[in-house]
């Protein structure tokens, strides 16, 4: 159990940096959404696009992966809606909560923590798990909040406005542009494949201590259903690995390195994009900051064991 301590505490300490660096003013308040913009925008989008230009098709065309990594995230979001509907919340405060339930922090926490359990066998399903974290699982929740949001409840032009969302957005071109590269066989420059390597290289450790930053510039909410963090972390830290772990080891049979990097991805706490989208809609803002907060404390104990003990 130490020994994997000391593997995933690397990750837990660049965010206690960021967070420290921002309590004791070594940072300023405008450090995390900067830095987070670096991330998304540059580093983050390098990385996945040189982990996917060197991915052959038959590497990325994982179904039984898939299957295991999708119908966990999408049983996790499934549910939590329909338990928050039955409690009487409306539809967009629902599905930001099962956003909640089953958006992990791949791309932030789950493709450096794969590389350092795991190591590069894993992260070809890793960059899996975050396109299909950031496409079908959060284009599906703007989806259902823009529908609770509006009475006409036109699903077309919904459906148009998040695609038109999907293809503006670097997380998913990039690794897009990596498999055309891929399959057109092009061999990258030398001098370009160390670009993309340093900047790639700066993903990990930026996006993490930005994800510090936002934590300490989070103020104490006034009120906050703390019975929904609590079962809202459950499901995400328990339920959704517990699944994948299920689906992996009896239903599709995955390859022990195939069935380890689908549970730890779906072990994953929640990732910072819920609250983007709790903001930006206004809705559940307060249970979805103290949900990422906690679940990623809480984490560091969850992941730990699983490394340590889990099949």
């Amino acid at each position: 159990m130490l020994s994997t301590f000391g593997v995933v505490f690397p990750i837990f300490a660049l965010i206690l940096t960021g967070y420290l660096s921002r309590r004791l003013g070594a940072l300023g308040p405008d450090a995390s959404r900067e830095l987070n913009r670096f991330v998304v925008f540059l580093a983050l989008p390098a990385l996945l696009f040189d982990i996917m230009a060197h991915a052959s098709w038959a590497a990325v065309y994982q179904p039984g992966f898939i299957a295991v990594f999708g119908f966990s995230c999408t049983a996790a979001f499934a549910v939590t809606v329909a338990l928050r509907l039955r409690a009487g919340r409306p539809l967009a405060d629902a599905s930001i909560d099962g956003l909640n339930a089953a958006y992990g922090n791949t791309g932030y926490i789950g493709i450096p923590l794969c590389l350092v359990a795991l190591g590069p066998a894993s992260q070809t399903g890793a960059v899996i798990a975050t396109i299909f974290t950031a496409c079908v699982l959060f284009g599906g929740a703007i989806i259902l909040v823009e529908i609770g949001l509006q009475a006409e409840k036109r699903i077309w032009p919904l459906a148009l406005k998040v695609a038109r969302s999907l293809a503006r957005n670097p997380l998913v071109i990039a690794p897009a542009l990596g498999s055309l590269v891929a399959a057109s066989g092009f061999a990258i420059p030398d001098h370009a494949e160390i670009f993309f390597k340093l900047l790639g290289g700066a993903a990990s450790p930026c996006a993490l201590v930005a994800l510090g930053l936002f934590f300490a510039g989070k103020s104490a909410p006034k009120k906050r259903d703390d019975g929904a963090v609590g079962l809202l972390i459950v499901l995400k830290l328990v339920g959704q690995p517990a699944l994948a772990w299920l689906l992996a080891r009896y239903v599709f049979a995955l390859s022990p390195i195939a069935a380890r990097t689908a549970v730890l991805m779906a072990a994953l706490p929640t990732g910072t994009g819920a609250f983007m989208l709790a903001e930006y809609y206004r809705r559940e803002a307060d249970v979805t900051s103290a949900v990422i907060l906690f679940s990623t404390i809480a984490s560091l104990l969850t992941i730990s064991a699983y490394l340590a003990f889990g099949g």
